[in-house]
Parts: structure tokens; sequence; C-alpha cells
């Protein structure tokens, strides 16, 4: 990842996925130009039950508008869709290919993001060469029934060792956005409290806010 792409990546506040266990594929071109009308940062694109050619037909749609819309388009699992789309970057969990081979299969720059689960694997996927990582689930959630909530203490003691953008993930929704920021979090990943809510757009716009506003009380903080 060269300077500009870091600093890109840095600027970063509002991840959103584009989950199709809550969206139905021929929906997610409508849910994705919601979230980008609400100023999403980013956006992944999931869909665990989707076969690689569906992915692809969806991923090369998406990026049609995340691109237009100067917003990054991450691919899950599926290293190979973002070499052939040229997507901006790839997320792995912790069972999947390592980041030196999924980078080796893309084949260019790109961004290689990693879902964490404690402090120790955060420290592991950063030394491991991760751009970034989510870190959770702090709370219960059905995208991830097998994972035990972490809760939100760690929030704080994974900042410490990490200096790669760290995204909270994990049954986030507006209601306790504010409590997440307060224990920490400076970045968040929101899918069901995003894509279930009746306006999309809108429930994007309100979480942003909160995201900048808590940036700006870091920075006060700082002078």
């Amino acid at each position: 990842m060269n300077a500009a792409q870091g600093s890109a990546l840095a600027r970063c506040r509002l991840y959103a996925i584009i989950d199709l266990g809550y969206v139905a594929p021929d929906d997610a071109e409508e849910a994705t130009a919601q979230l980008l009308r609400g100023g999403a940062d980013l956006i992944q694109l999931r869909g665990k039950r989707q076969t690689i050619a569906r992915l692809t037909d969806l991923a090369e749609q998406l990026h049609g508008l995340t691109s237009h819309a100067g917003v990054p388009l991450i691919i899950n699992d599926h290293p190979e869709i973002a070499r052939d789309l040229r997507a901006e970057g790839v997320h792995l969990g912790q069972d999947d290919v390592s980041i030196a081979l999924a980078r080796e299969i893309v084949g260019r720059e790109c961004w290689i993001g990693k879902s964490t689960h404690s402090v120790e694997q955060a420290i592991a996927a950063e030394a491991e060469g991760a751009d970034y990582i989510g870190f959770g689930p702090l709370f219960a959630t059905p995208t991830k029934p097998d994972y035990q909530p972490i809760g939100m203490e760690d929030i704080r003691r994974v900042h410490e060792p990490i200096r790669i953008p760290i995204f909270c993930i994990g049954g986030i929704k507006l209601a306790n956005l504010p409590h997440v920021l307060a224990a920490g979090a400076q970045r968040v990943v929101i899918v069901s409290g995003l894509l279930q809510s009746a306006d999309v757009a809108a429930a994007t716009r309100a979480a942003n806010e909160l995201l900048a506003e808590n940036q700006k009380s870091e920075i006060r903080d700082q002078k």
C-alpha cells in the first residue's frame, strides 16, 4: 500500500457491508446507491452462500456505482474477484487464505483487511501485513452467530499497540453507536443497522454525523 492509499484509508470512518444475507442480490445495487448517498466511506460485498460467478457479476455492477462515487469497493473472501475487477480491496477472515497469498493472487496494490476477535489476533494481523482490521463482534449479531461477543472492554486496549485503522464491528446500530464511540472506537462497520433501516441513506448520514462529532472531540482533546 502506497502513502496515498494509506492516507485515504486513514480518513475512512464508516464501513458499510452489502451482506447478501440481508439484501437480496437483485436489490444490492439500490442498497449500494443508498449507502453511497448517505456517505459511506467504504463498501464491502459479502455473500457467503453465493457462487463465485454470481458474486463476480454483482461486484461488477456495484463497482460501477462505487467507482463513480469515488468510494472503494472491498470484496469479502475472494481475492480473485478483486483481481479480475480491479476492486480496491479484499477482506479476509481468520480461516481464509493468508494476506501474503491474497496479495499474490490480486497481483497489484490493494487494501487487504482482516477480521480479528481479540487483541492478540489484532496484533498478529498487523504483523502479517494487514492494511486495516475489523475488531469484534462487539455485540451478538446474526451475521456472526458462531462468534462469542467480545464486548467493549478491549476497544481502548486494542488501539494502544495497533497503528493501522481499526474498524469495530458486530451488532453496532445507531442506538448503541454513541456508547461504542465513548468506549474508544474511532471507526466502525455497520451492517444490519443500516441495511434494515426504513431509510438507508438517512441512517448512513446519521451514523456519519456521530462519527464526525466524535472525531472533532478527539481533535479537541488532543489540543
